[in-house]
């Protein structure tokens, strides 16, 4: 069976404040880590040997993913990282450099293996991409995406034969210019052979670098078309989209914690919430230990963590608010995602805990 290998070194700092304190693959999903997701759909497709690179806030992942039996898989992980003045630093080594590294240290990529992001909700049917793989002999595949011409200046564009076999890519064209509209998903399937055009000890990436030696050395290198839902959280505007539209129930394999006690309004355990004095509004996910107190308005979709504490008077819309934080009375917080340091909107403006120059008011309910 094949081999995964999850690419999870990078910093995230596109979604910044979301990454300030968790790596990218941590932020969580409906409570669950993004790549919890990713491991429960590898292990479902019989993938059970994962390799996972990391750098920064390393610790979080694999305190949380520990060796995988959880998820009845093994995971293994390599840092990268580099010695400087005796304190030692993330130093991711590329998307392509990384996996060559794990290839140098034990051998791992033997056979087939299944490259993932590790910030990117899939439900792609691997075992039926795997097979496509094999039937057609590639050395290398990337899995595409159709998008609109007018969003293709967000994607690397894969420009394919009608047999799939790939002429050429383009990065983040004009619409003017795009020669294609499939965008790559950066979920890959490499034959081992691949990693021997990586050169060693370097920073490579697989898209920039190692793909075009692909096309320019007649490989044989295809692109496949599946119909999937591929969420990419590239931006907090693209987090604050994916939550709405699980919360909506728009997205497979993603069920609601909780006991539903309303049509559309889910709680965790041992909430205190006077329901004839608040007005709630589905499609609301409620953690447990959520303390709600009179006269508070939250209209969904929205997801409140747990150990949160929303005031009197308090309005949540269309917002996530994560564990442990406490909206003060009276507050309005409108499509927002707020944590007990930092709220940012979903165009990415950011206040933080205590900023005297906005009227909003938040903070840590612990104590």
């Amino acid at each position: 069976m094949a081999k995964g290998m999850i690419l999870c070194a990078g910093q995230g700092t596109r979604v910044r404040p979301l990454t300030r304190d968790l790596p990218k693959p941590m932020v969580p999903i409906l409570g669950k880590p993004v790549m919890e997701y990713l491991i429960e759909q590898l292990a479902r497709h019989g993938i059970t040997e994962i390799m996972i690179n990391v750098a920064w806030h390393h610790h979080k992942i694999e305190k949380y993913f520990g060796d995988g039996s959880r998820w009845g898989v093994q995971i293994g992980y390599a840092y990268e990282g580099i010695r400087v003045h005796g304190d030692i630093l993330p130093h991711p080594m590329g998307s392509a450099g990384g996996m060559r590294r794990i290839q140098d240290f034990g051998g791992f990529f033997d056979d087939t293996t299944l490259v993932l992001c590790g910030d990117a909700l899939i439900d792609l049917d691997i075992t039926a991409a795997l097979a496509e793989h094999k039937a057609k002999g590639a050395i290398a595949s990337v899995v595409a995406l159709e998008v609109p011409l007018s969003d293709v200046q967000a994607y690397g564009i894969v420009v394919a034969a009608e047999d799939g076999r790939i002429q050429s890519f383009q990065e983040k064209p004009k619409p003017a210019d795009a020669k294609s509209t499939w965008a790559s998903t950066g979920i890959y399937i490499f034959e081992p052979e691949v990693l021997n055009l990586v050169p060693p000890g370097e920073i490579y990436d697989i898209g920039s670098q190692l793909f075009p030696q692909l096309v320019e050395r007649g490989l044989p290198f295809y692109a496949q078309n599946h119909h999937f839902n591929w969420i990419d959280i590239g931006r907090v505007s693209d987090y604050w989209s994916v939550l709405q539209r699980v919360l909506k129930g728009e997205v497979g394999e993603m069920k609601m914690p909780g006991r539903e006690v309303k049509p559309g309004i889910w709680v965790g355990l041992n909430t205190s919430i006077p329901w004839d004095k608040v007005k709630i509004e589905g499609p609301v996910y409620i953690g447990s230990s959520v303390l709600i107190e009179p006269g508070v308005t939250i209209t969904g979709p929205s997801w409140i963590g747990h150990g949160s504490h929303i005031r009197t008077g308090a309005k949540v819309a269309r917002s996530i608010v994560f564990e442990y934080t406490r909206i003060a009375a009276d507050m309005r917080f409108n499509e927002m995602i707020v944590s007990p340091e930092y709220c940012v909107d979903r165009h990415c403006d950011t206040l933080y805990r205590g900023d005297e120059t906005s009227h909003l008011r938040w903070g840590d309910s612990r104590a």
